[in-house]
């Protein structure tokens, strides 16, 4: 079993950065892909990003590349998001995620098996 807990979200103006973390629980953190996804009010969970257990891959979904970078740190067991160039359009509940299956970089979410809380990010025009 694993728990994840989100944090760093908050009000920006566009154009700002934000870094979120999301903070793992359990021993297995560090064979698990990772992933970021995001939810606006009255939007379907969408996926942002992914990165393989071991760093050395990632998957960006198109409107977040060159702005958005996702990283972990195996010995802390947090993953990051990185967010430059905040637009209003990535205002929404961002929400980590693990995939037990180990090398898959998933853009569904119901290939992943544990979920965090979510953590809300509001970017102001």
């Amino acid at each position: 079993q694993v728990q994840l807990v989100e944090s760093g979200g908050g009000l920006v103006q566009s154009g700002g950065s934000l870094r979120l973390a999301c903070a793992a629980s359990g021993r297995t953190f560090t064979t698990y892909t990772m992933g970021w996804f995001r939810q606006a009010p009255g939007k379907e969970r969408e996926f942002v990003t992914t990165i393989t257990w071991d760093g050395r891959s990632t998957y960006d979904t198109e409107s977040v590349k060159g702005r958005f970078t996702i990283s972990r740190d195996n010995a802390k067991a947090t993953v990051y998001l990185q967010m430059n160039s905040l637009k209003p359009e990535d205002t929404a509940v961002y929400y980590c995620a693990a995939d037990r299956t180990t090398r898959r970089l998933s853009r569904f979410p119901n290939d992943y098996d544990y979920w965090g809380q979510g953590t809300q990010v509001t970017v102001s025009s």
